[in-house]
């Protein structure tokens, strides 16, 4: 799937596009979190993307960030499912989606990270540091959530005012 190159934000936005499904890994080493930087818009965000046909939410933020950054990782826990309606993403060839990612603990299995197609810069952040950094939308949302280890819940918006 090629990089998308912008957010775009309003209320329910997410109306506008379609529904994606995406798998990140959150690895921790100590107090520090593994964030990469997109080639596509210099964001940073964390390791995933798309899960595959056939493919469980699990084993595409494994192959994600092997794929993007060269690190064997094993998925450890489930810290949330996020979406923002929104937000959207909008890829060059036009579509615009709204992500629904499952954000999952991972550990380091083998290697070191590093860069690839789709990421110029892999950086181990504390969260002090990833709150001085320019993180992508949906991954901002859950960065507190990784950080002190309590499970991400997507609260429903209020209810419309009668």
């Amino acid at each position: 799937m090629p990089g998308y190159t912008r957010h775009e934000y309003g209320e329910r936005v997410g109306a506008t596009g379609q529904l994606r499904l995406g798998a990140v890994a959150a690895v921790l080493a100590g107090n520090r979190l593994l964030l990469t930087k997109r080639t596509d818009n210099g964001e940073w965000c964390l390791p995933g993307g798309a899960i595959e046909p056939g493919e469980r939410p699990a084993e595409a933020a494994e192959r994600e960030t092997y794929e993007e950054t060269g690190l064997s990782v094993r998925v450890t826990g489930l810290i949330g499912v996020y979406s923002d309606p929104d937000v959207v993403v909008v890829y060059p060839d036009g579509r615009r989606v709204q992500i629904v990612g499952v954000v999952f603990r991972a550990e380091v299995v083998a290697g070191e990270a590093g860069c690839s197609a789709e990421v110029s810069e892999s950086r181990w952040v504390t969260m002090e540091e990833a709150a001085g950094l320019t993180v992508v939308a949906n991954h901002r949302l859950v960065l507190p959530a990784v950080f002190t280890g309590q499970p991400y819940f997507d609260p429903p918006a209020a209810p419309p005012a009668s």
